[in-house]
């Protein structure tokens, strides 16, 4: 019963998670966009953590993209695969 309820508490804390990680998403036309810094490891990283986030506002909504298209390449990439693995938990859960 104890596990039930502790259960019933992480609900609300991922809604409200959810919800912060999701206004994050913005959609810029795209010219605006390449005439824009560049995105470098960090925002890869970034774009990595919400990109399930990004992936399903997409899905609805056709100026939401998960991947930045003015990105400066490998490292941008770099840091959207590790974005990524953290949000997924890596290569840990494979044990």
């Amino acid at each position: 019963m104890k596990n039930l309820i502790s259960r019933f508490k992480l609900i609300p804390i991922l809604a409200i998670a959810l919800f912060f990680l999701s206004s994050c998403a913005q959609a810029l036309p795209v010219q605006e966009c390449i005439e824009a810094d560049s995105y470098g490891f960090f925002g890869g990283l970034w774009h990595g953590i919400i990109a399930p986030f990004s992936f399903v506002v997409s899905l609805f909504m056709d100026n939401v993209a998960m991947y930045a298209v003015n990105n400066n390449g490998g490292w941008y990439d770099f840091g959207f695969v590790v974005g990524a693995g953290i949000l997924f938990g890596g290569s840990g859960k494979a044990s």
